[in-house]
């Protein structure tokens, strides 16, 4: 039995952050029925190229997969009853419109706990609601700007020009906060028999993720440093260049630091008078790292990760986003499955990374074409009702 077997979630998210969500709870066996618009469907299936047809995106065949499709226009009374028993059936329902317009189309919480009162109802938004930010609209880049995280690569190297970092990380931080509060909900409703609603904004959930360690002396009232964990901002802590290659190298501890200097012919350099005043000013490891990215040209990356392995070191060769579909440990975990799309064809499937003991692995399903259950869920709907 699949760990959320027998819950429906009735999933209004578009883009990214709340099909994310819901992508990770459908691959625990959720049931989720994704409500679409009529013709062009959620944005998220034109990320990504898609063959034979655009609306089936690349990046729409992992974030959408396993999912129902039913496509409703809510301003239509016909279409907004459907939702409105879809909702009946549901034990979650998930949206990311704003406040004020869901209250338009008349699925406001209180709309929708008169459906039915014990909904979950849970309401992604780009700030939270109590904030002048509340009606702004929010994308990942708003989002990596609002929280200083545009600010953090020209702190690391110097050019000041502020730059996002390129993933849509805001979203998919977003996106696990929100599977986790569904999961935190439904828990809740299992001991109490209660629904609720359920907020998460976006800027204050990326804003947490990221302040966890760059909030740093900035934590402290008065502030006894500045905010940035210096750690990270370090701009000699990069990949190494070897003979081929680059590698990361992590000396973490003062043990494997001094292991590590041995193994590069520079133990010297921790008694000597330069190591001193750099830990005096509390900067040690741009030295460690200077001397590391100094030494490492010699060998191979090969050479340098048998080396490493054998003396505890941890490292691993810098690979190109291209050559990551060849990596051995991820064939040996068979984390990327090959399969057959009923309408795309052949596609690779990333299988979900935590494994249960509980629960056996299952073929996930595929992600749906606009409306491609749409039948089948009002013929389920008008059965219901008949």
């Amino acid at each position: 039995m699949a760990m959320l077997e027998g819950i429906r979630i009735i999933d209004l998210t578009t883009v990214i952050f709340g099909p994310y969500a819901t992508q990770m709870l459908a691959d625990l066996g959720a049931e989720v029925i994704k409500v679409e618009t009529p013709g062009l469907g959620d944005v998220s299936r034109y990320l990504g190229n898609g063959r034979p047809d655009p609306t089936m995106g690349s990046i729409h065949l992992t974030v959408n997969r396993g999912k129902r499709s039913i496509a409703l226009d809510l301003k239509k009374p016909d279409d907004a009853a459907t939702l409105r028993d879809l909702i009946a059936t549901g034990d979650v329902f998930f949206h990311n419109i704003r406040g004020k317009a869901i209250a338009r189309l008349g699925f406001d919480y209180e709309s929708c706990k008169a459906i039915k009162p014990e909904i979950i109802y849970v309401h992604g938004t780009g700030f939270g609601q109590d904030g002048p930010y509340a009606d702004l609209q929010a994308y990942d880049d708003v989002i990596q700007a609002a929280s200083g995280t545009t600010s953090l690569l020209p702190r690391a190297d110097g050019n000041p020009r502020p730059r996002y970092f390129p993933s849509l990380i805001a979203d998919k931080i977003a996106g696990h906060f929100g599977a986790q509060a569904i999961l935190a909900a439904l828990v809740h409703k299992l001991r109490t028999g209660e629904g609720q609603e359920v907020a998460v904004p976006m800027f204050e959930c990326f804003t947490a993720f990221m302040l966890t360690e760059h909030l740093c002396d900035a934590t402290l009232d008065p502030a006894i440093g500045p905010a940035g964990y210096p750690r990270q901002l370090d701009p000699t802590r990069q990949p190494f260049p070897t003979k081929d290659g680059h590698i990361a190298i992590v000396p973490y501890t003062p043990t494997s630091t001094a292991r590590l200097m041995g193994l590069l012919g520079s133990e010297d350099l921790l008694t000597s008078p330069a190591y001193e005043e750099a830990k005096a000013k509390g900067q040690p490891m741009a030295l460690i790292y200077t001397e590391v990215a100094r030494r490492t040209p010699a060998k191979t990356t090969a050479e340098w990760l048998e080396i490493f392995a054998a003396n505890d070191i941890p490292a691993m060769r810098v690979r190109d986003l291209d050559d990551i579909r060849n990596d051995p440990h991820l064939a040996a975990t068979d984390f990327f499955r090959p399969r057959e799309h009923p309408d795309v064809g052949a596609f690779f499937e990333m299988r979900p990374p935590v494994k249960y003991g509980a629960a056996a692995p299952r073929d996930l399903g595929y992600a749906p074409r606009i409306d491609g259950d749409g039948e089948a869920i009002r013929a389920e709907l008008a059965a219901r009702r008949g």
